[in-house]
């Protein structure tokens, strides 16, 4: 299992379409030099690229990126991405949530939202304090909340229902 995290390969994927394997030593060679705010210009086999980042979402991997004035959208996979890919945990992703359950005992301490509103995806939705830690429980996906079946101050178990979406 190291040898797996050691792995520096990264799967690139651009427009959905084609996938192109580059390890850590691959872009190190990359002749390209940063020609102002996310704008860049890459040198390969002789022919000069203009790349522009044109927005990014660090956490799930995916940019929009202009090459030469041609806009493609890249999505960056590291190998524990594909792991748990492979082991089927990113079968049902976290669109398909319609409801949150504890991740642990706890207590909650405060409630963020309310029954019909809408929420969107990160949004903060209650704060569980456990282990003398607060722990802040975000929305998975953009939506409704259609049920609350807790209070502030109540104690909660390991896996109990918290909030339905609708």
């Amino acid at each position: 299992m190291a040898t797996f995290f050691m792995d520096n390969s990264y799967t690139v994927k651009v427009d959905g379409n084609f996938d192109f394997p580059l390890s850590k030593d691959d872009v190190s060679q990359l002749d390209i030099i940063n020609s102002g705010r996310d704008k860049y210009h890459l040198l390969r086999e002789e022919t000069t690229y203009h790349v522009e980042i044109l927005s990014r979402d660090f956490n799930k991997g995916f940019y929009t990126i202009s090459i030469n004035g041609n806009e493609h959208e890249v999505s960056i996979q590291t190998p524990l991405d594909d792991l748990i890919q492979k082991m089927g945990f990113a079968a049902n992703g976290a669109k398909n949530i319609d409801s949150i359950a504890a991740p642990m005992p706890g207590l909650i301490l405060d409630i963020s939202v309310e029954e019909g509103q809408e929420v969107k995806e990160d949004e903060q939705l209650l704060v569980l304090e456990a282990m003398k830690m607060e722990n802040i429980i975000t929305s998975p996906r953009n939506g409704v909340i259609k049920k609350i079946t807790v209070n502030q101050g109540d104690a909660v178990d390991k896996k109990q229902l918290l909030i339905e979406f609708q």
